[in-house]
């Protein structure tokens, strides 16, 4: 099994201020990135704030998504994305692409890819949020922090 897992946590709609990316070659995680995005004006929702615990104070000096993706581009080209939830994430990605003007189709991935809600849902889990999937399946979850809910969704994809 080899793929990329990736989670988003945003700022405001579909803006990110935090990504965590999980590489996995053979079925080993051989890489993990984490980093804060500073989102557009460094907007956020109270109501994402009140969900991660990331504020404009922490994202005021982060790289813009522009500058971030290289190392999404580098962890996400021609590879298989999993993410848990994948509408969301692949939405939030393709919509900063789009916001900087660089083309979604260079990546060389699904325009779907594969959903690990699907998956346990199709398995008779409910309910399917990352929390109740990584409860079940005993994995150590941090939920909404980027890269332990991407390191989750690996694991789970491991499993299935």
């Amino acid at each position: 099994m080899t793929f990329t897992a990736i989670d988003f946590e945003t700022a405001i709609g579909y803006h990110p201020c935090s990504v965590g990316i999980v590489t996995v070659e053979n079925g080993i995680i051989v890489d993990e990135f984490v980093t804060l995005i500073k989102p557009p004006n460094n907007s956020y929702s109270p109501f994402t704030i009140q969900v991660h615990g990331i504020y404009p104070r922490d994202t005021v000096n982060a790289k813009s998504f522009a500058q971030v993706y290289p190392e999404i581009q580098k962890r996400l080209q021609n590879r298989v994305v999993v993410a848990h939830n994948e509408s969301f994430d692949r939405n939030v990605l393709a919509k900063s692409m789009a916001l900087y003007n660089l083309d979604y189709a260079d990546l060389n991935i699904a325009s779907r890819w594969e959903c690990t809600v699907k998956i346990y849902r199709a398995k008779g889990l409910r309910p399917t949020k990352l929390s109740d999937c990584c409860r079940e399946m005993n994995i150590a979850l941090n939920h909404h922090e980027a890269l332990s809910d991407a390191r989750a969704c690996a694991k789970l994809y491991l499993m299935k």
